[in-house]
């Protein structure tokens, strides 16, 4: 199991990014997967996750009504669209994947499975 996260990279405040996350060795729809995000000195937060229904999503209130998690099972893809960036959306991204079907799934311990991260800037 090897998920990559890209699409990182350096934008002003007000821009837009899409990040993406496959794997080719998941069965990709028997997971649930999860975007996070850790800022220097801070501790890993929950972005976005999407369920095995696409329509099951939930979205951390910071970016709400900016960002838009999906998933692709046909490409072993999921994806997070973000506009309007803030340079508090400055971070390093992961995507993660989980077959725990119970809670909420918006913790770290939740997850089985991580990307390797991908650079987020966002200056002002």
């Amino acid at each position: 199991v090897q998920l990559q996260a890209s699409g990182g990279g350096s934008v002003q405040a007000g821009g837009s990014l899409r990040l993406s996350c496959a794997d080719s060795g998941l069965t990709f729809s028997s997971y649930a997967l999860g975007w996070f995000r850790q800022a220097p000195g801070k501790e890993r937060e929950v972005v976005a996750t999407v369920g095995w229904s696409p329509d099951d999503t939930y979205y951390a209130d910071s970016v709400k009504g900016r960002f838009t998690i999906a998933r692709d099972n046909a490409k072993n893809t999921v994806f997070l669209q973000m506009n309007n960036l803030k340079p508090e959306d400055t971070a390093v991204y992961y995507c993660a994947a989980t077959l725990q079907s119970w809670g909420d799934r918006r913790n770290v311990n939740d997850y089985h499975y991580w990307g390797q991260g991908t650079l987020v800037t966002v200056s002002s």
